[in-house]
C-alpha cells in the first residue's frame, strides 16, 4: 500500500513538471512568434516625415526624389548611407547627412555646391567644387574673357564668397588698369558698383555692412583703393 502511494505521488509530480516544462515552453513559443510579428511589421512602417534643409539650388522635392524616398517607403527599405551617396552623386550637392527619427521621420540636410558665376567666353556655369555645367543657373555673369594668369586666381577667390554675397552680385567685369591688372568691377543686384582687387577680393563679404555706413546710397564702391564711395547723381 505504501509503495503505490509512493509510485502515485511521483506519478504526480512527474505530471506537474511535463506541465511546466509545456507551459514554458508554450510561453517561449508566444514571445518568438510576437517578436516575429513585431519585427516583421516594424519592416514595414512607411516612412511618414521628410525634412529638407540647406538647400537653395534644388527643390525640396528634387532631393526627396534624387534620394528615392519620394514614395514613402519603409524606413529600412533605405539606409542613410545609400541615400547620402545618392545625393553626393548629384552635380549640385557638395554634401548629404541623413538622420532617422523614431523610426518614421527622415532628416536630409544639404550642403550646396553653389554655381559662382556663368562665364559668357566660355558658355558654362563654374560651380562651387570647380565643376562646370552648361546649364545656365542663378548666377553672376561675368561678361568678357579673364586671362588664364588672373583666371585660376580669381576662380579662387570667388569660391571664398559666401553664398548670399554671390546672390547680391548681378555681373563681373574684368576691368584692369595701369595700377593693378588684377582689377574687376562687380555690378550689384541694388544698383551699386563696386571696384576692387583680387587681393582684397574677401571684402564683399562685408558688403552689407559697408553700404549701411553710406547710407544705403547709391553709386560706385572703390575698394581696390581703400574704401571710397561715390555717390551717382
Amino acid at each position: 500500500m505504501a509503495k503505490r502511494k509512493t509510485n502515485k505521488k511521483k506519478n504526480i509530480k512527474k505530471v506537474k513538471k511535463r506541465k511546466i516544462r509545456f507551459g514554458r515552453i508554450f510561453l517561449v513559443l508566444i514571445i518568438l512568434f510576437l517578436l516575429f510579428y513585431l519585427l516583421a511589421n516594424i519592416f514595414k512602417f512607411p516612412i511618414k516625415n521628410i525634412y529638407v534643409k540647406g538647400n537653395n539650388i534644388l527643390s525640396d522635392q528634387e532631393i526627396i526624389e534624387i534620394a528615392q524616398i519620394e514614395n514613402y517607403p519603409s524606413i529600412f527599405s533605405k539606409s542613410s548611407n545609400e541615400m547620402k551617396k545618392r545625393l553626393e552623386k548629384n552635380i549640385y550637392i557638395k554634401k548629404a547627412k541623413i538622420t532617422k527619427k523614431y523610426l518614421r521621420e527622415v532628416h536630409i540636410t544639404i550642403e550646396d555646391n553653389y554655381p559662382l558665376f556663368y562665364d559668357s567666353d566660355k558658355k558654362k556655369t563654374i560651380l562651387l567644387n570647380k565643376k562646370k555645367t552648361t546649364e545656365k543657373l542663378n548666377a553672376p555673369l561675368l561678361i568678357n574673357y579673364v586671362p588664364d594668369t588672373i583666371y585660376n586666381l580669381f576662380l579662387e577667390k570667388m569660391s571664398s564668397l559666401n553664398y548670399d554675397t554671390i546672390k547680391r552680385i548681378s555681373e563681373i567685369k574684368y576691368d584692369p588698369n595701369e595700377v593693378d591688372e588684377e582689377r574687376f568691377l562687380l555690378t550689384m543686384s541694388d544698383g551699386n558698383y563696386v571696384y576692387l582687387t583680387l587681393e582684397k577680393f574677401e571684402v564683399i563679404n562685408n558688403y552689407v555692412d559697408i553700404i549701411k555706413t553710406f547710407n544705403n546710397k547709391k553709386g560706385i564702391l572703390y575698394l581696390d583703393s581703400g574704401e571710397y564711395f561715390k555717390i551717382m547723381e
